[in-house]
């Protein structure tokens, strides 16, 4: 933990207008250590502390985020402003161990946690025209968690798991019998990656992490712009599509041990999807139009292969509470996916009209 006169030292490397009246602590992130600086001057601003045990290279992910906030700008859109370290010109600055950026405080600006039909419209509609506006980026964008939503890489993780079988879990009942649930539908939720590689699916450059809480709202409830870029990085557009819903329309919690209660909500999906039509349908392909019921199904399959593989490997990637969280995160992920599954045909008429 860095004290107030650490993070303003840390602060005043980069071009900030103003003197730094104070430094408290800003929001719950789960990956940065966000901070707000407040000053004398015109802004305040957030500094971060990049965590770069999950972004490694921390030149190609400032990289995107430069050229993909430049390139919305350009188009007169509304996006997050990064200040340049004075000594390198740079968009971070590190002292070899840990690496920090600042970015322009967003005033009078509100995030929701909100999930209904309202705000998954709104949510489905930012997220399109994030993506639209996107669509033409000149510059070339790399992958800041190479392989972050590589289906066969995850299936793959999964079986070797289930080969090593470090604390022996291979042997209980209940693994058994989710490992028979899962791998039948190991081809058909591939799809997306033989689909590139034949050419009929592009990449995209996606956000990677669409949540409601990842849009900025004015005082008057309007969408300013969208947030937290780190997972910003070339992908099918089924990840910003399938990772909404694998949340947002689970009717309980991804840990909830009472995986019976779990359902996949329609009413999310059809206001999810209108507004995701109406802002991304400018640059859709048909082959990813009719996939849209997939990307619901793809993502609950990828989060239960993920659980799963870590639960069998001993619980070495995701935080745990008690023994048995992964399991049951696998179970609720698993109830979710075939829920999900079931409704493909009503998501397919929904998407026709």
């Amino acid at each position: 933990m860095k004290t107030l006169q650490e993070l303003t030292a840390i602060a005043k490397a980069f071009d900030i207008h103003g003197n730094i009246l104070d430094i408290k602590p800003l929001g719950n992130g789960l990956i940065n250590d966000n901070y707000r600086v407040f000053t004398d001057g015109p802004d305040d601003y957030v500094l971060q502390r990049i965590n770069t045990a999950i972004f490694r290279d921390v030149e190609l992910l400032q990289h995107n985020i430069e050229c993909a906030t430049a390139h919305i700008r350009r188009k007169g859109g509304m996006t997050l402003t990064f200040l340049r370290c004075k000594a390198t010109g740079k968009t971070y600055w590190t002292d070899g161990e840990t690496h920090w950026r600042v970015s322009v405080f967003i005033k009078d600006s509100f995030s929701y946690d909100t999930v209904n039909p309202e705000y998954s419209y709104f949510a489905g509609k930012t997220f399109g025209e994030f993506e639209a506006m996107l669509s033409d980026i000149p510059d070339t964008l790399g992958e800041s968690i190479p392989d972050f939503h590589n289906m066969e890489l995850r299936v793959r993780q999964l079986k070797d798991a289930v080969q090593a079988d470090p604390v022996g879990r291979m042997a209980e009942p209940e693994v058994q019998a989710i490992l028979k649930d899962l791998l039948p539908y190991e081809e058909e939720m591939c799809k997306a990656e033989r689909l590139y590689r034949e050419g009929k699916l592009p990449k995209r450059i996606c956000h990677c992490d669409t949540k409601v809480n990842n849009m900025l709202f004015d005082d008057k409830g309007r969408v300013l712009c969208v947030i937290d870029l780190d997972t910003l990085m070339p992908s099918f557009v089924f990840s910003d599509f399938g990772d909404f819903l694998r949340t947002a329309a689970n009717t309980v919690a991804e840990d909830d041990p009472a995986w019976e209660k779990v359902d996949f909500r329609m009413d999310i999906f059809e206001a999810f999807a209108k507004g995701y039509l109406e802002g991304a349908g400018s640059f859709l392909t048909p082959v990813e139009v009719e996939n849209l019921p997939y990307a619901a199904c793809r993502f609950p399959y990828m989060q239960a292969v993920r659980f799963f593989a870590d639960y069998i490997g001993g619980d070495t990637y995701y935080k745990i509470k008690y023994p048995e969280h992964n399991l049951v995160r696998t179970r609720n992920q698993v109830a979710l996916f075939h829920a999900a599954w079931k409704k493909i045909p009503q998501m397919r008429e929904i998407i026709a009209r």
